[in-house]
């Protein structure tokens, strides 16, 4: 759902200093709100959690709150402002930097922030875990979040994102099953799966990749999406089809939207919510309904 934009003037920029880019770049995003003739104050967090705190405690001053950090930083802050609060503002800091990724932000913040302020103001829905943490793109649990947590972290530092794609072909490589126990809205259903993903948004990677067919991030549902590949060959064909975008009948692919999900799986295995590494499953999952309100390019600036 898109809000009519409102002149944004004054914003409150939340740095995260331990993020990958965050310190390093500020001042380049600093000097592009100066370009754009807009007040722009800076504060940093100290510790993980800090950027609910200051978004919650200052946000109602400002017309928008940018993060500038890793993606648990834009969780925390959608977390805090949920139903209340000015629209945020995405800046890539982080190494997988999913959420910009997936609205398509620069990840340059020289572009990203005149495209933002000339933007739209999206009214979304949200996905919130179990501990009451809320999410914007979705929740995995097998090859995405192996993908994450198997990354090497001296790429990482120096690569960045290119890190999360060789601990994706590992991952694909490595096929590992697990028995997964999944529950949407009281009905159970038990599969044998490489992954699943409790999606908010249908696409990631400036669409590149399109998890499955009629997901939307504005109609009160989510959406489970299940990977049973047998074989190395049936990945690569899931995978090419997802690229494609064909998502007709196949017995390696499982769909089934709702409102409240529980994730359980044998043996027990790590999550991922926005590129964040979660504790190990269960996990449960529910839709906010238009919980939060974010930036985005204009479409034709998308395109």
């Amino acid at each position: 759902m898109k809000l009519a934009p409102r002149r944004i003037e004054r914003v409150l920029l939340i740095v995260n200093p331990a993020s990958r880019r965050g310190n390093r770049i500020r001042t380049k995003a600093l000097k592009a709100f100066s370009d754009a003739g807009v007040a722009c104050d800076m504060m940093r967090t100290e510790a993980p959690g800090h950027a609910g705190v200051i978004a919650k405690a200052h946000a109602h001053k400002y017309d928008a709150v940018f993060t500038l950090g890793g993606d648990g930083t834009v969780m925390e802050v959608l977390s805090a402002l949920a139903h209340q609060g000015p629209p945020v503002g995405v800046l890539a800091g982080g190494t997988a930097n999913v959420v910009a990724r997936t609205l398509r932000i620069p990840l340059n913040p020289a572009r990203a922030v005149p495209l933002l302020l000339a933007g739209d103001q999206a009214t979304m829905d949200l996905g919130r875990l179990g501990d009451g943490r809320r999410f914007a793109i979705g929740v995995g649990v097998g090859l995405d979040a192996t993908m994450i947590s198997e990354a090497p972290d001296r790429l990482k530092k120096r690569f960045g994102f290119m890190a999360y794609v060789i601990g994706g072909y590992k991952a694909v490589l490595r096929n590992r099953k697990f028995h997964l126990r999944l529950t949407v809205d009281g009905v159970v259903y038990e599969r044998t799966a490489s992954a699943i993903l409790v999606a908010n948004f249908g696409a990631v990677l400036n669409d590149l990749v399109a998890f499955g067919d009629g997901i939307v991030h504005d109609d009160g549902l989510l959406n489970a999406c299940v990977f049973s590949p047998d074989s190395l060959w049936d990945a690569l064909r899931i995978l090419w089809r997802m690229l494609r975008k064909d998502f007709g009948a196949d017995p390696c692919l499982f769909y089934k939207s709702g409102r409240e999900f529980t994730v359980e799986t044998i043996p027990p295995m790590i999550a991922q919510a926005d590129g964040e590494l979660l504790p190990d499953t269960p996990l449960s999952v529910s839709v906010d309904p238009l919980a939060g309100c974010l930036l985005i390019p204009r479409k034709e600036t998308r395109e």
